[in-house]
Formats: structure tokens, C-alpha cells, sequence
């Protein structure tokens, strides 16, 4: 999966990416690109409050609330830039959401346009995201389409549930964005099921050691790209 156009419109910058060697480096890169392009190292010279807020509530600011509730205003806009560049809608969003039309979605509404009101140009600073990583994951893994990780979760009785293959084994609807580790022990700290299932790396949103500081620090944490998945119970 790409979003269409990112990688043509940005190609100094992956330009710079392909002939650097090291991979902190070329997180710094992003970094600094980033700053630059969004005006993010500015934000203390603006005139007004708003206008200092619009840009210190950057990317970096979206996948923190993440961290710290995703059913937040940030993870409302997160989940938007998913349902708008993939077509998947969110499934819960503070409450299960059924349909477009129900209560929950239109709470959910609320909250994106809360969230992107505050920020200057965030989709296309997720869609820069989203690429930068997309050309990381074949470096981290080489070889690789997909690769293994766990979801702990404390309802599992609460998913969509398409299809039953055996007694641990089923087809499962996630939220459009959500949550996995990749160390299985890790995954018991989050609920009392634990899935692992196989997530290909072009649904892969943001992982937490791909920038310096690593933003979602010491989970191992990956946010996916839901949707339909086949998951596997462990014991």
C-alpha cells in the first residue's frame, strides 16, 4: 500500500533516505525534513496562540495521545486518516460503532474535526508518516511480507467475529487502527486473550523504534491497519 503521489512530491527527501546507510540517520532525516516542511521548528515565532498550538500539535503529538488513550482526540484523527486513505471505518471509537449513521460515528466525527482544527496540514504529515515507514519495514525486515504479532485484549467476546475455523482459530473484525506487540509475554499485560496473527508489512501504520526517543516506548508496540483478520488464540 502507498499513498498515491507522497514518495513524487517528497522525492529529495527518499532520495536522501536510499543513499543513507544507517538507520538512525535517516530517522534524524525524516526528523529534520519534517521540521522543515511543516514549518515545525517555528512554531515559538507565530503570532497568536492558536497559531503556535496549530504546529506544536504535530504528528508526534497525535501518536503520544495514542499511546496514552486511543480513544482520544488523537486517536480519532488517527483513525480518520486510516478510513480516509484505506476506505476502513472505525468500529469503536469511545463506543462500538455499527454504522455511519449511528450516534458513536457521528461522536466520532466531533472529535476528528476537534483534533484536525488544531493542527496544520496533519493528513498529509500522517501520509509522510506512513511512507517513511513503508520504506523502513523492508530494511527492518528483508525478505519479509509479513510477520508475526500479538494482540492482548480484555474482550475479545466484544469483536466481530466472521468466521469460526476451530476452538482457537477464527476471522476477526478489528478497529480500523489498533494496537499489537511483537513479544507475546508482552501481549498478557493487556488483557486475558492473547491473538497472534500474521500482519502484512504495507498494514503496518508506525512501529515504536522507528524515530529517536521511540514515541511508544517499551511495548514493542506496532499499530496496525485493521480489518479482517485471522488470529490464532494461545494458551
Amino acid at each position: 500500500m502507498q499513498v498515491q503521489g507522497v514518495r513524487e512530491s517528497n522525492r529529495f527527501l527518499f532520495d536522501r533516505l536510499a543513499s543513507t546507510a544507517s538507520r538512525e540517520e535517516r530517522a534524524l532525516l525524516f526528523n529534520d525534513y519534517m521540521s522543515v516542511k511543516f514549518h515545525l521548528h517555528h512554531w515559538q515565532e507565530q503570532a497568536t496562540d492558536s497559531a503556535r498550538m496549530s504546529i506544536r500539535n504535530c504528528y508526534l503529538r497525535f501518536l503520544k495521545g495514542w499511546k496514552i488513550d486511543s480513544n482520544s482526540v488523537a486517536g480519532a484523527v488517527l483513525k480518520h486518516w486510516v478510513e480516509s486513505r484505506t476506505g476502513i471505518s472505525p468500529t469503536f471509537h469511545r463506543a462500538r460503532i455499527d454504522d455511519i449513521n449511528s450516534e458513536a460515528y457521528f461522536n466520532y466525527t466531533v472529535d476528528v474535526m476537534k483534533g484536525s482544527a488544531q493542527t496544520s496540514a496533519i493528513q498529509s504529515q500522517l501520509d509522510l508518516l506512513f511512507e517513511f515507514v513503508q520504506f523502513e519495514l523492508p530494511r527492518k525486515y528483508p525478505g519479509l511480507k509479513a510477520i508475526t504479532l500479538y494482540r492482548g485484549t480484555h474482550d475479545a467476546e466484544e469483536y466481530d467475529v466472521l468466521k469460526s475455523l476451530n476452538k482457537r482459530e477464527q476471522i476477526v473484525r478489528m478497529n480500523n487502527l489498533v494496537s499489537f506487540t511483537s513479544d507475546a509475554e508482552r501481549a498478557w499485560e493487556f488483557g486475558r486473550t492473547v491473538w497472534k496473527t500474521s500482519v502484512p508489512l504495507a498494514k503496518i501504520f508506525f512501529y515504536n523504534d522507528l524515530l529517536p526517543g521511540n514515541v511508544l516506548k517499551g511495548e514493542d508496540e506496532y499499530m496496525i491497519i485493521g480489518g479482517e483478520y485471522h488470529v490464532q488464540r494461545i494458551i
